[in-house]
């Protein structure tokens, strides 16, 4: 299939306004089918077939659970350039609604955002590393179970992309969650057992563990994944970055 037929199998798919209100929903985050159907008031069966829809156009694509094995979750295909064409990655900051369980004036006017996942030793440890070099908005991080030190493939791939982290620096999300926190779960454990822990509404993550395979190459795609996720909820939570930091690579490419 050619690229112009590609795009044009995408662009029918997202006429359809619920197909297009599902997509909008998944462009910060993640989201099991039912958590879908929930919130946009989808009965099942219609929702599988606008969820097979947007598959066969290679928009989405379904993840099984880490956590529990059980469920899945849906997540755009935004590594893809002819999804990212379609501008979901430069409208982020603009899409209307509310998504699992957070209004967009929650996103828009975090004070602090933390990364969670299980051990706290390394996606949650990049994201909050990739955040702080993005956004002034203050981030942090927290494991719900945390391990007693970061992973040493996290720290160095961290250090390939200029990323400081220390190695000792883990916490339990006990010592560090608030009440007014924007909360992002980075791992499907993390998800799973802090919904069924509190009713604090949270964006998830369904990004791969890259310690089960300990390679340079599982860290790298972690990093890759959690960087591209990062820089779009950076645009959502604090427009104005995005602005400046544009501004400020200007300025560099001039210079050079």
């Amino acid at each position: 299939m050619s690229n112009l037929e590609q795009r044009a199998r995408m662009y029918s798919a997202l006429g359809e306004p619920l197909r297009l209100a599902i997509v909008d929903r998944l462009t910060l985050a993640d989201a099991a089918p039912g958590e879908l159907g929930r919130a946009l008031h989808i009965p099942t069966n219609l929702l599988a077939h606008h969820l097979r829809v947007l598959e066969e156009a290679a928009l989405i694509r379904r993840v099984r659970s880490e956590g529990d094995r059980r469920r899945t979750y849906v997540r755009l295909c935004l590594a893809d350039p002819l999804v990212s064409a379609l501008g979901y990655l430069d409208r982020a900051s603009a899409v209307t609604g509310s998504r699992d369980g957070f209004e967009d004036r929650q996103v828009g006017s975090a004070s602090r955002v933390v990364f969670v996942c299980t051990h706290n030793s390394a996606r949650s440890q990049l994201a909050a590393a990739v955040w702080k070099g993005l956004c002034a908005t203050p981030a942090a991080s927290a494991g719900t179970h945390p391990a007693g030190q970061v992973h040493p493939r996290a720290i160095s791939v961290g250090r390939r992309h200029g990323l400081r982290l220390s190695r000792r620096a883990t916490a339990h999300t006990d010592q560090v969650l608030r009440k007014d926190d924007l909360v992002v779960a980075v791992c499907d454990n993390a998800y799973e057992e802090l919904a069924s822990a509190d009713s604090r509404p949270r964006l998830h993550w369904s990004i791969p563990d890259p310690v089960r395979i300990d390679t340079d190459g599982a860290f790298e795609a972690a990093y890759q994944d959690i960087a591209a996720r990062v820089d779009r909820l950076v645009r959502a939570v604090n427009p104005e970055s995005t602005k400046l930091r544009s501004r400020r690579e200007e300025e560099r490419c001039q210079r050079e």
